[in-house]
């Protein structure tokens, strides 16, 4: 099924919105036990530098890939690359591993799955406002 351009990025807000809310739904779970102040500001903090040196990035790079599309019409899953699958299936695997082999402390879990999925909850804002 071929799709227009801006629905490229439709799909890709739509699978990042997916993932994020449910990588925030289990960091979030998991966080319960671990509200406080320091916590809260170490959230922020990686929140922060995960916009300006990875998700920022990635969005850039997609959007305008997406855009230097010569035709109007493309294949529905070409809103990643191949890499950017690769990652993605990299990223659920380890994250399955990581809480089902009890490989992390529940604390990092908990710290981290609320920052991404925060993340890309974040990023598909932004990329709806770039739409």
């Amino acid at each position: 099924m071929n799709v227009k351009r801006n629905t490229l990025l439709l799909l890709a807000c739509f699978v990042w919105s997916a993932a994020g809310f449910n990588i925030f739904r289990i960091g979030f779970i998991e966080y319960k036990p671990y509200h406080n102040i320091i916590n809260y500001l170490l959230s922020v903090v990686v929140f922060v530098v995960f916009q300006i040196f990875v998700f920022g990035k990635l969005v850039k790079k997609h959007t305008e890939r997406i855009g230097n599309y010569t035709e109007e019409r493309h294949l529905f899953i070409k809103f990643f690359d191949k890499k950017s699958f690769v990652i993605m299936a990299f990223m659920m695997t380890l994250g399955i591993v990581l809480r089902s082999g009890g490989l992390a402390p529940k604390r990092f879990i908990a710290f981290f799955m609320r920052v991404w999925g925060l993340r890309c909850f974040w990023q598909v804002l932004s990329s709806a406002i770039i739409l």
